[in-house]
């Protein structure tokens, strides 16, 4: 049996290089700032660059780069200019999302392909890219893919964005099976109503009141509430044992 490790030891993230996605606010600059905390050096990508260097401001373990990821034909360079900051990445988190706004009925075609390439595609690419690499190294890897608990249930939120994080469930167990003779794990975090600039309109909404009554803790939650399982699925130490995956977090909505 092996020895107990410390708690200050078990996150202890130093050594490792990650990228994360849509980092320019809400979740993804949490992230950043939490993984950074832990002693892993990150490379914080969006779109919005300014943003970005705001973050990494001040932090020798944060670099910025500017990442579409709906271009997945640049993602070789993307990895390239990540990977010139602090050496070969070995971790991945795919956390850039936008959410829709229509019923299927009224959706126009557009919002599909949008929802789809930025929440589903993206993944893909991205982390067929980023394995690739730790195969040819022979390195092993982890990768953190976002969900919602929309992947759980229907009717929540508009439908493209339930449907499109449904698939990021799946495919992160499809990922998991493939990977993990290459030591690469896969898992997820689904969270609920979590504070942030996607979710804010809605929250003070009455529809979000109400959503906000039915959850059984009758909070939203605040991006601090995904530290913990945001650390555990990054430490090999902690979840070494886990892939395929997915912790929810989410005040108790799923069960409402």
């Amino acid at each position: 049996m092996a020895d107990v490790t410390p708690a200050q030891h078990l996150f202890d993230l130093t050594g490792e290089v990650v990228l994360v996605t849509g980092a320019s606010s809400g979740l993804g600059a949490r992230f950043t700032k939490v993984l950074a905390a832990h002693g892993a050096k990150v490379i914080a990508a969006a779109r919005r660059v300014e943003r970005l260097e705001a973050l990494a401001a001040g932090s020798p373990n944060v670099a910025p780069l500017a990442l579409d990821v709906t271009a997945p034909g640049t993602f070789a360079d993307t990895l390239d200019s990540a990977e010139s900051h602090f050496g070969p990445l070995t971790l991945l988190v795919n956390n850039a999302g936008i959410s829709g706004q229509s019923r299927i009925l009224d959706a126009e075609p557009h919002e599909w392909r949008d929802v789809q390439n930025t929440n589903v595609d993206s993944i893909w690419h991205l982390s067929k890219a980023f394995a690739l690499r730790l195969v040819e190294r022979q390195a092993p890897g982890t990768i953190i893919n976002i969900a919602s608990i929309v992947s759980y249930r229907a009717g929540m939120s508009p439908a493209a964005y339930a449907i499109s994080k449904a698939a990021v469930l799946h495919m992160t167990k499809a990922m998991a099976v493939e990977w993990a003779r290459h030591q690469i794990r896969v898992n997820a975090i689904a969270p609920g109503f979590i504070h942030s600039e996607m979710t804010e309109a809605y929250l003070a909404s009455s529809a979000g009141e109400a959503m906000t009554k039915r959850t059984p803790q009758r909070r939203a939650g605040d991006p601090s509430d995904l530290d913990g399982a945001l650390l555990l699925l990054a430490s090999k130490r902690a979840s070494g044992f886990m892939t395929g995956s997915s912790i929810i977090v989410d005040g108790g909505l799923v069960l409402a």
